[in-house]
C-alpha cells in the first residue's frame, strides 16, 4: 500500500505577534508626533502670516479711500467731532473761475458782490457740470459767517446740465459774504462722514455716510438723525475687524492746508495690525 508523504512545513509563512504590532503602532506614533512638531510651526507661521496680510490689506485699502476722497473735500470743510471718531467734510463735484468784472467792451455776465439780486455769471475756463442738488460755494473760510456748514458761502444752483458756461443760483436774503482773491467757485453736493465704531478684539467697523444735508453742527452720534436714517450706498462699511480707530485735523496756518491724520488698528485672531496715514487737505478758497 502506497505511503502518503507530508509537504515540508512553511515556516515563514506566519503573523505578526501583539507584541509586535503593538511596537509599530508606537513607533509610528512616535515619528508622527515629531513630524507634527515640525510642520505644525511652518503651517502656524503661513496661516499668521496670510491673517496679518490680509488685516494689513483692508487697513491699506480703507485709509487710501479716505485719503483720496479728502484730496477732493471743500477748502476749509474738513472737521472733526471732539470724541476724534466721527470725520466730515464736503466734496467737490467741480469748479472753476467766475467773471469778476465785464469784458473791456462792457459785455460778459459778472458777478457782482455789491447786488443782492444779481444770481447769475459767467464761467471762465472750461464749462462746468452741474447735477440736481448741487450748491456753487464762494469763499469759504470756514469760520463764522463765512461757513459752508451754516450756509453763508453756498447757495442753491438753478442751472443743471453738462458743460454750462453760465450758472445760475438763488441769491436769498444777501449775496456771498467775500469775493474770492483769484475769482474762483466751488460746486459741492452733500457731505461724507466717516464714523469709527471700534468694538473689542475686532468686532468693530469703520462706515461710511452720505447722502443726508448739511448740518450747521456735526452730526456726531451714528445712531440718531440724520446719520441712523442712511442705508444701502448712504452707509457702508469700509472696513470690518476695527478695534481701535481715530481722526485728527490740525490748521496748517498761514501755509493753507491742512493735516488729517488717520489712525486704524484691526484685530483678528490673536494678531493686530495699525497704520497711520497723513493726508494735507488744501483749504485756499
Amino acid at each position: 500500500m502506497a505511503r502518503h508523504r507530508p509537504g515540508p512545513r512553511h515556516r515563514d509563512a506566519r503573523g505578526f505577534t501583539l507584541i509586535e504590532a503593538t511596537l509599530v503602532i508606537a513607533v509610528i506614533g512616535v515619528v508622527g508626533a515629531m513630524v507634527a512638531v515640525f510642520i505644525t510651526r511652518p503651517v502656524d507661521a503661513y496661516v499668521d502670516q496670510a491673517r496679518r496680510a490680509e488685516l494689513s490689506d483692508t487697513a491699506d485699502t480703507a485709509l487710501r479711500r479716505v485719503a483720496r476722497e479728502l484730496a477732493l473735500a471743500l477748502p476749509n470743510s474738513v472737521r472733526v467731532d471732539p470724541g476724534a471718531s466721527l470725520l466730515e467734510f464736503v466734496p467737490v463735484h467741480a469748479g472753476g473761475r467766475y467773471r469778476a468784472a465785464p469784458a473791456a467792451d462792457g459785455s460778459g455776465n459778472f458777478l457782482d458782490f455789491d447786488n443782492a439780486a444779481d444770481g447769475s455769471f459767467d464761467v471762465l475756463g472750461p464749462a462746468v457740470d452741474v447735477v440736481s442738488g448741487d450748491q456753487l460755494v464762494v469763499y469759504n473760510l470756514g469760520l463764522p459767517g463765512a461757513s459752508v456748514y451754516s450756509g453763508e458761502t453756498r447757495r442753491a444752483l438753478t442751472s443743471v446740465g453738462s458743460g454750462l458756461a453760465t450758472l445760475s443760483y438763488t441769491v436769498g436774503a444777501s449775496q456771498f459774504p467775500f469775493a474770492s482773491a483769484g475769482n474762483r467757485f466751488q460746486v459741492v453736493g452733500g457731505p461724507v462722514s466717516y464714523a469709527c465704531l471700534p468694538g473689542a478684539s475686532g468686532t468693530g467697523a469703520l462706515r461710511r455716510y452720505t447722502g443726508y444735508a448739511i448740518q450747521s453742527a456735526q452730526p456726531t452720534d451714528t445712531s440718531a438723525a440724520p446719520l441712523a436714517a442712511l442705508s444701502g450706498s448712504g452707509n457702508s462699511v469700509v472696513a470690518d475687524k476695527v478695534e481701535s480707530c481715530s481722526f485728527a485735523v490740525t490748521s496748517g496756518g498761514a501755509a493753507g492746508t491742512s493735516l488729517v491724520t488717520l489712525r486704524l488698528t484691526l484685530a483678528s485672531g490673536s494678531e493686530r495690525l495699525t497704520l497711520l496715514h497723513e493726508v494735507h487737505v488744501d483749504n485756499s478758497p
